[in-house]
């Protein structure tokens, strides 16, 4: 995998195919190698550049994980790649990450796909949950907080029919370690409120979410698209949090129609 240095963090990415560039930023607390699935139906036409958001997977990072930190993470690695405008895809803290990229880097942002993500920062209440698993996850290790998360990040029907998609992504939390996790979880409670930014968005953009995420769900994705002008929202049946992961096939699918419907034009 190819790495940059951005900031204090060694970030570490995956680039597949070749055709127009398209990122595609996974969910907390997984890697780039969630998106490996769906992005089989892309590479045939598309460059897909996979990143390791700071403190996931390879990269690394200091401090707390906010999202300029990782907005600007993603424009070294574009800058590392000589991409000057792409397609970015991003699956709830990658969601958080391209509000975040819209406001800083915007001229760079042909289209966008979000994710089982809300654009609202955390309440109070929310905040201090986050910090709360970051101490707790320094005191008393990962492995609890992961098997916590599981039921909120994966559908029921996941849950129940693919005990191997469980494990595959606890696998991919597992390197994380418990400071990675602090600061992460610190750089998400510090996050931003992104309802007004919603407003000024005016290119192409798709809202994904799974029938089955209790997280953010069809409330969250509907609320985008009252904000979104032009806006579309696609459901993915029997999926969760992880709806790329969960359902490959058909995420992947919808991208492909998405961003092929786009370089047609």
């Amino acid at each position: 995998m190819p790495q940059i240095t951005s900031g204090d963090a060694d970030i570490f990415y995956e680039a597949l195919g070749s055709g127009p560039p398209v990122v595609l930023l996974h969910p907390f607390p997984t890697n780039h190698n969630l998106w490996k699935p769906a992005a089989q139906a892309l590479i045939t036409r598309y460059r897909v550049i996979l990143p390791d958001l700071r403190g996931h997977g390879e990269s690394g990072g200091e401090g707390p994980a906010t999202m300029e930190k990782h907005a600007a993470d993603i424009a070294r690695v574009l800058d590392h790649e000589e991409v000057r405008r792409a397609a970015f895809v991003g699956v709830s803290i990658g969601g958080y990450v391209l509000f975040e990229f819209w406001r800083k880097y915007r001229a760079r942002v042909d289209a966008l796909v979000l994710c089982n993500t809300k654009a609202q920062a955390d309440t109070p209440e929310a905040r201090a949950v986050r910090l709360q698993a970051a101490n707790f996850v320094l005191e008393r290790g990962t492995e609890l907080f992961f098997g916590s998360m599981i039921p909120k990040l994966m559908g029921k029907t996941t849950r129940d029919t693919r005990p191997d998609l469980v494990e595959g992504a606890l696998r991919m939390m597992r390197t994380m370690s418990p400071e990675d996790v602090a600061m992460v979880q610190r750089g998400m409670a510090e996050r931003q409120d992104s309802m007004e930014t919603l407003k000024t968005i005016n290119v192409p953009t798709m809202l994904v979410t799974g029938d089955e995420d209790s997280l953010t769900g069809v409330g969250e994705a509907e609320l985008m698209r009252q904000n979104i002008s032009g806006s579309e929202i696609k459901l993915i049946a029997k999926a969760g949090h992880y709806s790329p992961w969960e359902q490959p096939e058909e995420v992947g699918k919808l991208l492909r129609q998405f961003l092929d419907r786009l370089n047609a034009a």
